[in-house]
């Protein structure tokens, strides 16, 4: 008896990706065995030492009772040939037969062919038939499922004794490549562990869900070209944090770096005191959701978290399922199949996955694509209502509104740089940024005066006029501003700091949004 594990592994290896069948042929005629079975997840069976040499020639056949927990079980069949100590065992031409028992729930019989070899079994030595549920040329159920399997004969192998054949030559390389071979896995070994030593934790920051310092990142085969360059923030327990940008800001690029999927050139990136490098154990507490989730549709929208947290190894009672589901708000729909799902609640299923363990750190990249009003609503109470316990929330997001409804606090980044960090009602309120009303519009080179004038950092029209920020000089100020646009003979109408974010955003990138 053995398992077929959720999500089908870690699967037996029964070759080489990129070696061809002959050279993995050659070594096994040298006794040299690369296959691998893992405990518990296929079933043996030896046969007596064989008393004289002989030579398999075809493809050996057995009768077996299989019987499964599914409808259907799915078996890898292979014959070993097996060292006289048993501790070496060789996979002729590493050649595995994938059968499909179907009708396998009550049990049935079945007759296995085996894959048709020319191998020569050496006296002493005895065979191992294996059947094991997963190998990694071979694509198998991820629906976890139990297999008993028992022989109803023996396994009959057809031999040719009278047939001798010459060895050819082996090429020089099969003499080099071990050797060559270890030397470059230890080479790999210890670059990668001096790449992946990580810096000592920082106690000061054991609290601190996020801090970023002088976070820098080139595009590729560029030495001055920057996808994020100098970026620095601090995130608060309890924050609901809006990533804010137009297209090329850099936003995309430093969450990869957050969850440690790519490098940064340069800066440092902690969690909670822990700097992150790609496997960092802190990684742990974090939970993301970026570019989608993909799901089983033909699995219940519970049953497709439980498959996904198994598939983590972690023990079931650390998912706090039922809180996660809670948080999402999914109700009755969780018994359904994910494909009878509409797309706000493919976007909820897929937030109360990454909610699976509750995080301390969520990371939400455009949660809100595809849905309707009501359902982004929806949406926005999930994130509220996640860091309201204590947890901290980082979402991206192109909904001006919709952000500024739910985040506390935002970072604004343009062209790579971080161009401000702060409270929402800092940066919407901002007294260094000014919504001028002007009584009739006005031409682009007297737009482009105002953004000359000492203390005006830019000026960007506005649906009722022009948005200025101040630059915080002695000169920013709007008693020393309105005398200038006078001067300049602008039909000023008001003056006041401005209170939408979509104002603030575009004044703060300068009005570019490309």
């Amino acid at each position: 008896t053995f398992d077929n594990p959720a999500g089908a592994g870690p699967p037996a290896i029964s070759g080489l990706p990129g070696v061809g069948g002959s050279r993995l042929s050659q070594f096994a005629s040298l006794g040299v065995g690369i296959s691998v079975d893992f405990p518990g997840q296929f079933a043996k069976f030896d046969s007596a030492p064989v008393r004289d040499d002989f030579r398999i020639t075809g493809s050996p056949t057995v009768r077996a009772h299989v019987k499964s927990s599914s409808d259907d079980a799915v078996l890898f069949a292979k014959v070993y040939d097996v060292s006289p100590d048993g501790k070496q065992q060789v996979l002729p031409s590493q050649l595995v037969s994938p059968v499909r028992v179907t009708g396998a729930r009550q049990g049935k019989d079945v007759e296995l062919r085996l894959p048709a070899v020319d191998h020569k079994v050496q006296k002493g030595h005895h065979l191992r038939l294996a059947l094991s549920s997963t190998d990694f040329g071979y694509a198998s159920p991820y629906e976890p499922a139990k297999y008993t399997v028992s022989l109803k004969g023996d396994l009959k192998v057809p031999t040719a004794p009278g047939v001798d054949t010459a060895a050819a030559p082996l090429p020089a390389w099969v003499w080099w490549l071990p050797a060559a071979g270890a030397v470059l896995a230890l080479a790999l070994l210890v670059t990668a562990r001096r790449r992946t030593t990580a810096p000592a934790p920082d106690p000061a920051l054991a609290e601190v869900p996020l801090r970023i310092t002088d976070l820098s990142k080139r595009y590729a085969k560029s030495s001055d070209r920057y996808a994020v360059r100098d970026v620095s923030f601090t995130v608060e327990k309890g924050q609901v944090l809006g990533l804010l940008g137009p297209n090329g800001a850099g936003k995309t690029t430093t969450l990869r770096m957050l969850m440690g999927l790519i490098r940064p050139d340069a800066g440092e990136i902690r969690v909670f005191g822990q700097a992150i490098r790609p496997g960092a154990p802190v990684l742990s507490r974090v939970g993301a959701f970026v570019e989608g989730a993909g799901f089983l549709p033909h699995l219940s929208g519970r049953e497709n978290l439980e498959l996904y947290w198994k598939a983590t190894g972690r023990p079931a009672e650390d998912a706090h399922l039922d809180e996660a589901l809670e948080i999402a708000g999914l109700g009755d729909a969780l018994a359904r199949a994910v494909r009878t799902y509409s797309q706000g609640m493919r976007q909820r299923l897929a937030i109360a996955q990454a909610m699976l363990g509750l995080p301390d750190l969520l990371i939400l990249d455009e949660p809100t694509n595809g849905l309707d009003p009501p359902q982004i609503r929806e949406m926005r109470e999930v994130m509220i209502r996640y860091a309201r316990g204590g947890r901290t929330v980082i979402v991206s997001s192109h909904l001006l509104a919709e952000v500024e409804q739910s985040c506390t606090h935002l970072v604004v980044m343009d062209r790579g740089r971080l161009v401000q960090a702060g409270p929402v009602a800092d940066i919407v309120g901002s007294g260094d940024t000014l919504l001028v009303g002007l009584a009739e519009d006005i031409p682009d080179p007297l737009v482009d005066k105002v953004a000359a004038l000492p203390g005006v950092a830019s000026a960007v029209r506005a649906d009722d006029g022009l948005l200025v920020r101040l630059d915080g000089t002695e000169h920013a100020s709007a008693v020393r501003l309105l005398p200038e646009l006078v001067r300049l003979d602008l039909p000023v109408q008001s003056m006041g700091p401005h209170r939408r974010l979509e104002d603030a955003f575009l004044t703060l990138i300068g009005g570019t949004t490309a």
